[in-house]
Order: structure tokens, then C-alpha cells, then sequence
């Protein structure tokens, strides 16, 4: 496992700042060409709303992301994208299919190779839809349309979710009933704060019913 962890780290790690520095290279060729250079305080303030809307995701999706998606798939995931509607999904179902527990070397092998084999499929079809997926669209029923574009990642949430909850169901009533509750209550409270205390909160519990088997165990066998 400690030599499965230095190796992911020693590749994914610099692979994964690369990406975010050639992510730079189409801005910077845009404005050197063009000698069109914003100004600080419009680059600083186009960064501070962006942090504001999205700043809790640096830290939530990998923290509650790293149970499914292990060290290596966590590097692939945020290199590739599409990490709660198709990584978490396929790597969950993987640990399901191979019976595999969370921070095992199996569960990392078994995570890994599904989303490797996601991010190829994905690619292949994405690019597939980019091609024919405009013509394909156009001729559907609009009410088919609306469905797709609206429901389709709550629904493939919603299974992901299912699949933890017949796991754990008595976290996943807690991580169900604890925002919609907090919604109730304050109305107007900013989303990102809603899913922070969501997602820390299940965690919490999630360790906390942990210690409460682990303590039985215990007595037991004691």
C-alpha cells in the first residue's frame, strides 16, 4: 500500500499542477497576441467571486469524494472531470461489484481501473456527441429534452446515493435529513454553507457510528 501511495503521488501529483498550468496556456496566448492584458484588480476580482461561489468545493469534493474514489483515483478524477456524475459513480459500483473496503489496496486497484476505463469511455463518447450529439438532440421530443437536461445528474446521484444508503443507511438518513431539516430552518442560507455542514456532518456521524460498532466489538469480545 505505501509503495502503491508514493508512486500515485510521484505521478499524480506533478501531472495533475501541469494540467493546471497549461490550463493558463490559451489565456496567455489570447492576450499576448492580442496585447488585450486585464488589469489586476479585474483578474483579482473575477478570482475572489469565483472563490466565493466555489472556494467550499476545493475543500469538500475531496474529502467526501476519497472514500470512492481512493488516493489514485482522486488524482484521475480531478485531472479528467465529470467526478460526480461519472467518477464516484463507477468507482462506488466497483468496490460494490468487488467487494472491496474503502482504504484497501484492493479498493484502490478496483476504483482505479474503473475510472480509467470511464475516463476512456467518456472520451469516446464524448467526443461522439460532439460530432453527431446536436443532430441526435434535435430530433427528440422537447419533453424528452427537458427531462435529460434537468433530471439526468440528479438521477444518477440519486443511485449513487442509494448504493451508499443500502451500505449505510443509518448515515445516509442522517446526510438525507440534516440539510433538508437545516433548509427548513434557515431558508436563506448560502449554499456552499449548506453543503459544508452537510458533508462534514455526515462525516462526523459516519466516525462517530464507527466508534459505537468498533466499542461493541470490542465489549464482545472482551
Amino acid at each position: 500500500m505505501s509503495s502503491w501511495k508514493r508512486n500515485s503521488i510521484l505521478i499524480g501529483a506533478p501531472t495533475n499542477l501541469i494540467a493546471a498550468a497549461t490550463a493558463f496556456i490559451p489565456v496567455l496566448w489570447l492576450c499576448s497576441t492580442y496585447n488585450c492584458w486585464p488589469d489586476w484588480d479585474i483578474v483579482l476580482t473575477a478570482w475572489g467571486m469565483t472563490a466565493i461561489s466555489f472556494g467550499a468545493f476545493y475543500v469538500v469534493e475531496p474529502i467526501s469524494y476519497y472514500a470512492a474514489l481512493g488516493l489514485t483515483g482522486t488524482y484521475l478524477s480531478f485531472l479528467s472531470g465529470n467526478i460526480g456524475n461519472m467518477r464516484v459513480p463507477v468507482a462506488a459500483l466497483a468496490l460494490e461489484a468487488t467487494d472491496s473496503q474503502p482504504g484497501t489496496l484492493q479498493a484502490e486497484i478496483a476504483s482505479t481501473m474503473a475510472i480509467c476505463g470511464s475516463i476512456i469511455t467518456n472520451l469516446f463518447f464524448t467526443s461522439l456527441a460532439a460530432v453527431v450529439g446536436a443532430a441526435v438532440v434535435a430530433t427528440l421530443p422537447a419533453f424528452l429534452v427537458k427531462a435529460l437536461t434537468r433530471y439526468s445528474a440528479a438521477a444518477i446521484f440519486g443511485g449513487t446515493f442509494g448504493n451508499f444508503a443500502i451500505r449505510y443507511p443509518k448515515v445516509a438518513a442522517f446526510s438525507l435529513l440534516a440539510p433538508l431539516g437545516i433548509h427548513l430552518a434557515i431558508p436563506k442560507i448560502p449554499a456552499w454553507l449548506l453543503i459544508v455542514i452537510s458533508v462534514f456532518g455526515s462525516l462526523a456521524v459516519a466516525r462517530l457510528f464507527y466508534n459505537m460498532e468498533k466499542n461493541k466489538a470490542q465489549v464482545r469480545d472482551a
